[in-house]
């Protein structure tokens, strides 16, 4: 037949190309669900084989199976004290869960706002170097802030006054109105709190700022109060740390942490380079967050600490010196940023990496990350190592809003996607850099647009002078509705926005 004898003599059809047919992430997936389910997957088939071999059993083989254990009743009296004296060690043992009730972020009022068109008129008057000037324009060009941005009314005058009064009122305006925000939408009672830590790394007068909360709310005068400064934007996370070791000691106790900048006593009026950076970038900004260890508040609370790991780079005098306050040469005092910061912020990020990704990862990421570094080590150097999906273990991040060069490289190296990263870039562009509190307004721009659901993961990563790179992980206790008030309250709808590369002033 004319169609058989043609079809024999037609050549094969090739082969699929099953590189390019199959879609390798779907393999990932497929190992990925393999590696963390096989636990589960070994149990499966031992269980259904024990429940049969039970289910084949008739009466007499039950009663005899029972008379064989010789059961007596000093035995029995033994196996329950051990399995009580072992399950009473463990409870104990136990840290103690800590929860975070609630937090409050400061929203800037709109008289200290500083648009571009203003802050470079200022500069203009105040900056008498021409080529500080251009070099401040291309600085804030480039930075990722916004028109909305907001300093503090000492920093409006020309020339701004940075005296003690006005940096005061400055740490009372902001810490002041998170704390009743807080207290409000809490419903404590400022006598109800046992421990209060504040951090605020460059002003740090006498009385402290914390015992100026102190004296504002009345608080019992056995609380356990702590004055952090000089510690950078990492400070918030560390302060978290200290509250955590301290409700591990105190039962039924609740903690009050404030963390936040004071920007008026820190304006830099010289013309060196590296410490006019902090000029264009820091902005107001103070958050309160409110934790507590009483088992109780688990069904109220918003979040349980999962993890906190601190890494510390101050051994190394590079890393040591890269964010340092210190005088120019006509007398100045600044803050200088070290042009290798972005290599040690690197460098402290692959160590606290290192040390959280074991606690976080799962199984499939570590084991792929183990192999990679064994043929590196044996096999072929060169191989390009393996960097852990860290989006396996969260679904949302929070990056210390400290510039855009920041959130660039950790969303290149830690391959996150935009979204991932929305959350710090829209901080930034709202609210600039507002140091140690940028990691709060952050997750309340999450629970702002309704991504926050019961079970999520978030990492908070904060860096600071030191150097110091810490990392926060917290659960989340239950479904967040929507904030009616806060700091992205009136403007959520607007965001995210396009930022482009450069701004043109």
């Amino acid at each position: 037949m004319p169609s058989s004898s043609s079809s024999s003599s037609s050549p094969s059809p090739p082969l699929p190309e099953f590189k390019n047919s199959v879609k390798l992430k779907y393999v990932k997936l497929g190992y990925q669900y393999l590696v963390n389910h096989i636990l589960t997957l070994l149990l499966i088939p031992i269980i259904a084989a024990f429940g049969l071999e039970v289910a084949r059993m008739g009466p007499s083989e039950f009663l005899s199976l029972w008379r064989s254990l010789h059961l007596d009743l000093l035995g029995i009296l033994c196996s329950a004290f051990i399995i009580v004296f072992v399950a009473t060690v463990y409870f104990m043992s136990r840290p103690r869960p800590i929860y975070l009730l609630d937090y409050a972020c400061f929203k800037p009022p709109m008289s200290c706002r500083v648009p571009f068109s203003t802050f470079m008129e200022h500069t203009r008057l105040i900056c008498s170097d021409e080529k500080s000037y251009q070099f401040q324009a291309r600085i804030l060009e480039r930075s990722g802030l916004g028109e909305e941005t907001c300093l503090p009314p000492a920093n409006h005058y020309i020339p701004p006054s940075p005296n003690m009064e006005a940096s005061r009122a400055e740490a009372k305006l902001v810490i002041f109105s998170a704390v009743d925000d807080l207290l409000a939408s809490t419903g404590l009672k400022p006598k109800d709190i046992d421990i209060l830590v504040v951090n605020c790394s460059l002003f740090s007068p006498t009385p402290s700022l914390s015992a100026m909360i102190v004296n504002r709310y009345k608080l019992r005068g056995n609380i356990h109060s702590f004055n952090l400064s000089g510690m950078g934007c990492s400070a918030g996370l560390i302060s978290i740390d200290l509250a955590r070791d301290l409700l591990q000691v105190h039962a039924n106790s609740t903690a009050l942490v404030v963390s936040t900048e004071i920007i008026t006593p820190n304006f830099y009026a010289g013309n060196q380079r590296s410490m006019l950076l902090p000029n264009c970038l820091f902005r107001m900004g103070a958050a309160a967050i409110l934790l507590s260890n009483r088992r109780r508040d688990r069904r109220r609370a918003k979040y349980r600490l999962v993890h906190l790991v601190r890494t510390h780079k101050g051994a190394d005098e590079k890393a040591y010196r890269c964010v340092y306050e210190e005088e120019d040469k006509d007398g100045h005092s600044g803050i200088s940023l070290s042009k290798d910061l972005m290599a040690i912020a690197g460098e402290a990020l692959k160590s606290n990496i290192t040390t959280i990704g074991p606690l976080v990862l799962p199984a499939s990421e570590q084991l792929l990350f183990l192999f990679t570094l064994i043929r590196r080590k044996i096999i072929n150097p060169k191989w390009k190592p393996y960097i852990p999906d860290f989006k396996q273990a969260f679904e949302h991040f929070c990056i210390h809003a400290g510039g855009r060069a920041v959130i660039d490289e950790l969303q290149k190296n830690l391959q996150l996607s935009a979204e991932h990263v929305e959350a710090s870039r829209m901080t930034l562009h709202r609210f600039g850099n507002t140091s140690s509190s940028s990691l709060w307004y952050e997750l309340n721009y999450i629970e702002s647009k309704g991504r926050m659901k019961r079970g999520d993961r978030v990492w908070q990563i904060g860096f600071g002078s030191g150097f110091k790179c810490n990392s926060a992980v917290w659960k989340c206790m239950r479904t967040v509705n929507l904030p009616l008030d806060g700091p992205w309250a009136d403007s959520i709808d607007r965001y995210p926005v396009f930022i482009p590369e450069v701004v043109k002033l």
